[in-house]
């Protein structure tokens, strides 16, 4: 069962599963680059992350898919950037990986996928990425609601149902 949420720290997904993780009562840390870089400035101390000994990302992102039991990343559209090269690093090092297009599905469908996924991988630390929010705007949002169902639903304290209207 999910037990801790890592991320890099940054803005948008990444500060969304750390925020998830909080609510929801789970342990929280994961990598950083040094100085605690994040598109907004530092990042701030109540996030439990470490630095690593390098200003740049790509350092911080394989610390990341390398800490975890298996990674998250979400994205409206491909992934590109930081979240391409996330994908990458767990392809080349067989770590589990999932990508969350958010522009092809719903909150519900996507704690669905995230749930049924964790599930099947076994997932215990489970490190979210994806775009960050001046990238996509709205999506910590996004992703903090479906982090927080997800986790919930593992917790047993919410039913993931999906219902779809066939006509007879």
């Amino acid at each position: 069962m999910l037990t801790r949420i890592i991320s890099g720290g940054q803005t948008g997904a990444d500060q969304a599963g750390l925020d998830a993780a909080i609510a929801c009562g789970l342990e929280h840390g994961g990598w950083i680059p040094r100085g605690r870089r994040t598109e907004n400035g530092k990042l701030p101390k109540r996030y439990l992350l470490r630095e690593t000994d390098d200003t740049g990302y790509p350092e911080r992102t394989r610390k990341n898919v390398l800490a975890a039991d298996g990674t998250v990343v979400f994205t409206r559209g491909k992934p590109s950037g930081g979240s391409a090269l996330t994908l990458a690093i767990a392809r080349k090092l067989r770590r589990p990986a999932l990508h969350i297009d958010l522009a092809r599905c719903d909150r519900l469908a996507a704690a669905v996928t995230l749930y049924e996924w964790l599930l099947e991988n076994r997932i215990k630390t489970l490190n979210v990425a994806g775009r960050r929010e001046s990238k996509a705007p709205g999506i910590h949002g996004e992703v903090y609601n479906i982090i927080t169902i997800t986790v919930e639903a593992l917790q047993g304290k919410r039913a993931l149902t999906l219902f779809s209207a066939t006509p007879d």
